[in-house]
């Protein structure tokens, strides 16, 4: 059997990529993209190349890239642009094979095996892809080919902007050799200390260590880190997983305690995630609170519904009794609000939890929102909150790696604190 081939194609510092395009003056400047300005307490989610040559990257706190890049031109989130940028490109890619798989707002895997006849191999179909990305929608990407997703994926990153590298089947483990451990997937800071204890510093020195090692190291992982050092990846390209949590989340410009302030903020972000299962047909099991202090400190919370739902009173309702004792006496930096354990929406009890009548309420709201934009209908007491409308890319996703593993499935038990879970970084 012909070995498959694999195109994994990323968009090039895609927010801050559109915004130069829309805007020629901008072009060659550096552009941040995650806030109003260096001041705001934000963190960025995207930057130019002319911005990373100052240091600035994807989750830096933005007060940070101000002082990095002073001169830098900062812009706000425009999620509603990039999303229909990136509709245009993912419609592009499935002129050329139907088994795309997106697996963030600006990057998609590709089996292109089944299209060789057509297009030709993979390089060209790469070349190809590039050729009309540029041409249609203006933007470049970099683009891996291979025969595994794993070093499609470590091939699109090497030669950004605008690159494309090709790796030979049979030439994994020779391309991956030289790399440093840290572009393999499943090996994390944790990880990579752990492996430097074995002297290992590069993905060839992972592959060359005993299997029964890494196993006795990392458990059934050790096995697979093993495979991965080596090419070896028989993941398939399909459709993307759905969501597996929907979160949104909110920095303050200042430290509040103001229970007043808190509760609207939860009540904003209930909002948004609650939108957003709508939108998705899909309803929550699980609420999530995330809280970080003044010290940084950060706290993450998580209750089963008893019945699962879209609306926004009893997230909000959840989110609150969760938050509460966890504030009380504290100065909030932070506040976060998630929804997990996703399912479709059971047609035959969608009105279980509350009347017809709220159900058209919401439905009428939501067809507002749709052709008007996230603003044009909000609550009363969200008036004037300041807080942003919630982005309709969420990190929080299957198939990336930042979603946060819960070390616990009781009610009110803690999870993973790791204090990048829920940033709005895009690559």
């Amino acid at each position: 059997m012909d070995a498959r081939t694999i195109l994994h194609v990323d968009l090039d510092a895609f927010f801050a990529a559109v915004e130069q395009r829309d805007r020629p003056e901008l072009r060659g400047k550096p552009v941040i993209v995650g806030g109003g300005g260096p001041s705001d307490r934000g963190v960025v989610s995207a930057a130019s190349y002319e911005a990373r040559a100052f240091g600035i990257h994807s989750a830096m706190p933005l007060r940070q890239a101000g002082r990095l890049c002073p001169h830098g031109v900062f812009l706000p989130v425009d999620g509603a642009k990039y999303q229909a940028v990136s509709v245009e490109v993912m419609a592009i890619l499935r002129r050329f094979t139907p088994l795309v798989e997106p697996i963030s707002i600006d990057e998609a895997f590709l089996d292109v095996t089944g299209s060789r006849v057509l297009f030709g191999d993979g390089e060209t179909i790469g070349r190809l892809i590039k050729e009309a990305v540029r041409g249609e929608v203006g933007l470049t990407a970099s683009v891996g080919v291979a025969r595994t997703k794993l070093v499609a994926k470590i091939a699109s990153d090497l030669r950004k902007p605008d690159g494309l590298v090709v790796v030979q089947p049979g030439e994994e483990a020779a391309f991956l050799a030289p790399l440093a451990i840290t572009r393999l997937w499943g090996v994390g800071a944790k990880s990579a200390a752990a492996l430097r204890e074995y002297g290992v510093q590069t993905i060839g020195a992972l592959a060359a260590l005993p299997e029964d090692l890494l196993v006795r190291r990392f458990g059934k992982h050790g096995a697979s880190l093993g495979d991965r050092a080596r090419g070896v990846d028989a993941d398939p390209v399909g459709d993307r997983d759905a969501a597996k949590s929907i979160s949104h989340e909110h920095t303050f410009d200042v430290d509040t305690s103001d229970r007043e302030v808190i509760e609207r903020t939860i009540l904003g972000m209930a909002e948004g995630v609650a939108g957003r299962l709508r939108d998705s047909g899909v309803k929550a099991a699980t609420v999530t609170v995330k809280i970080r202090d003044s010290s940084f400190r950060t706290i993450t919370r998580q209750r089963t519904l008893s019945q699962p739902t879209d609306l926004t009173e009893p997230i909000f309702r959840t989110a609150m009794e969760l938050a509460r004792p966890e504030v009380r006496g504290l100065r909030i930096r932070l506040l976060g609000v998630g929804a997990s354990g996703l399912g479709e929406r059971d047609q035959l009890a969608l009105f279980a939890e509350d009347d017809p009548r709220r159900r058209r309420v919401v439905e009428a709201s939501d067809a507002v929102r749709h052709r008007f934009g996230e603003r044009a209908i909000t609550r009363a007491r969200l008036v004037g909150s300041r807080l942003p409308a919630p982005f309709e890319h969420d990190p929080m996703t299957a198939a990336e790696a930042r979603s946060p593993k819960q070390t616990s499935e009781a009610d009110d038990e803690p999870v993973s604190d790791d204090a990048d879970s829920w940033s709005d970084e895009a690559s």
